[in-house]
């Protein structure tokens, strides 16, 4: 793989986004490739941004936990006995071994390594044969704790202990999807993969619909027009477009219980791409959503999960059409994993030129345009 110099890329981003929008093209093949600018993008996009480890009702009960990784930083989130939850990190204070994998729940954690545990809040509770240690305090052991915010129902972490809350940051995001009442849709999986292609690649995929005839022509290419995708300008820290479903899509329209949406609205579907990389399909119905990651250039560690809203909850078929719907995303996902690996296998082709863009990709280049901003601080 390429290793050019960050700058290389930066600058080649910055004059992609120069242009009118009219007159755009994809993002240089340099911003996708280079291993130099990922490292660019960990550390001044991932380390300061909110992240989206998923929902917080993964976390039912005291002692659920989910290890993760956010900017190299080995991290977990535990819901603890007095119901909060907290992401703190991974790394025990003795030898600095690792301590949960993967997800699962712990009365207490306990190190694989010596055997230090450790309380659900981060709080040393036992550190076997260290009494003869006259320095040793264990009191004075917490696991280092980072900024854990709950946000219409999704648990968000960041690094930056600088960084506007998120209810704040993404204020106008909650203020337009409003009707729609978020907060109360119930996920009904969730689960994780690695994808062998860019996160940007990815995340791009799912912020434009204009693949839909043709990617997922076996899907779901039949049930959204291209002439009622409305891709409007979008704000600095999220994009937005939208997609009338068709009215026999049942689970993706309003329930008829559901007196908060009227005329179209109530078929409407929004894709919002929270910056930088929270990608959720809005449904009347239901909702599905992506959590990346980059772990390489060439590989992304994706969070998948989707639900119901409440409002279909009571209805006797709810399981059943819920198991359709999960079969249906499954299906639009291994389209989506051939499309976007693709993809990547093509732009790293010596003859591989970025194209213009389609009025349906104007969310691409907005976020080019956050890309280009947040790499060049």
């Amino acid at each position: 793989m390429t290793t050019r110099q960050p700058q290389d890329a930066v600058e080649e981003l910055a004059a992609s986004v120069a242009v009118p929008f009219a007159q755009a093209r994809a993002m240089p093949k340099s911003v996708y490739t280079s291993e130099a600018f990922l490292a660019r993008e960990i550390d001044q996009i991932f380390r300061r941004e909110w992240y989206c480890v998923g929902r917080a009702s993964t976390l039912r009960e005291p002692g659920d936990y989910i290890a993760f990784e956010l900017a190299g930083q080995p991290l977990m989130a535990m819901r603890g006995e007095d119901g909060a939850i907290r992401c703190q990190s991974n790394v025990c204070l003795h030898r600095m071994s690792t301590l949960l994998e993967g997800r699962g729940n712990r009365r207490l954690i306990t190190c694989p390594y010596h055997g230090w545990t450790y309380a659900a809040d981060g709080r040393l509770r036992g550190a076997p044969a260290m009494s003869a240690n006259q320095g040793f305090c264990r009191e004075a052991y917490r696991l280092p704790q980072l900024r854990t915010e709950v946000w219409l129902g999704w648990l968000m972490v960041t690094l930056n202990p600088d960084a506007p809350s998120v209810a704040e940051h993404f204020r106008d995001v909650e203020e337009m999807i409003r009707p729609y009442g978020m907060e109360n849709y119930t996920e009904w999986f969730n689960e994780s993969f690695v994808w062998n292609t860019n996160w940007k690649i990815l995340a791009e995929n799912f912020m434009e619909s204009y693949h839909l005839p043709v990617c997922h022509a076996g899907t779901i290419g039949g049930l959204s027009k291209l002439d009622e995708m409305i891709c409007p300008p979008s704000p600095p820290h999220f994009n937005w477009h939208t997609i009338l479903k068709d009215p026999s899509f049942r689970i993706a329209c309003a329930h008829p219980s559901n007196t908060r949406m009227q005329g179209d609205l109530r078929r409407t579907t929004y894709l919002l791409a929270l910056y930088p990389s929270l990608l959720i399909t809005l449904t009347p119905g239901y909702f599905w959503y992506l959590s990346l990651h980059p772990k390489r250039v060439g590989e992304v560690h994706v969070t998948f999960g989707g639900g119901m809203s409440d409002d279909f909850l009571s209805d006797a078929d709810a399981a059943g059409h819920f198991a359709a719907l999960k079969t249906l995303l499954d299906k639009v996902n291994v389209e989506d994993k051939g499309c976007t690996e693709r993809v990547y296998r093509g732009l790293c082709s010596e003859l591989a030129a970025p194209g213009h863009l389609s009025h349906l990709e104007r969310p691409n280049y907005d976020f080019a345009t956050y890309l280009s901003r947040m790499t060049a601080a």
